[in-house]
């Protein structure tokens, strides 16, 4: 019964622990490849920009579908929101609330955080 206990209390604690190391992870590891998908859709956008000099229009699924974007049910993921400035983000729309992982132009990294350009 003894050892029972143990066991069961060693497992729980490690799967604390283990909850805790992945929540402190950078999100260059835990959303690696959303990431990666992420870097080369701003790869084409920055070829798109610089050979169109303009960016893609936000519902221009056609042009958005040839660049890399996925169309889904409610629109394409990463989400893809322009600006009248010039500016673009790619955010990652996982859960309703937010924060969410963002890529902004202006900002040229990945975060979690809120939008800055609204649609």
């Amino acid at each position: 019964m003894k050892k029972t206990a143990i066991v069961v209390v060693s497992i729980l604690l490690l799967i604390i622990v283990s909850l805790a190391i992945y929540w402190n992870l950078p999100i260059d590891v835990t959303r690696r490849a959303d990431i990666q998908y992420g870097n080369s859709l701003i790869r084409n956008i920055e070829i798109y920009k610089k050979a169109y000099h303009q960016l893609p229009e936000n519902n221009d699924w056609e042009t958005l579908q040839k660049l890399g974007f996925k169309k889904e049910n409610l629109g394409a993921q990463p989400d893809y929101r322009k600006n009248g400035n010039g500016s673009y983000e790619l955010i990652y729309l996982d859960e309703f609330d937010g924060p969410f992982l963002i890529w902004n132009s202006n900002e040229k990294k990945w975060s979690i955080d809120f939008p800055k350009i609204q649609k």
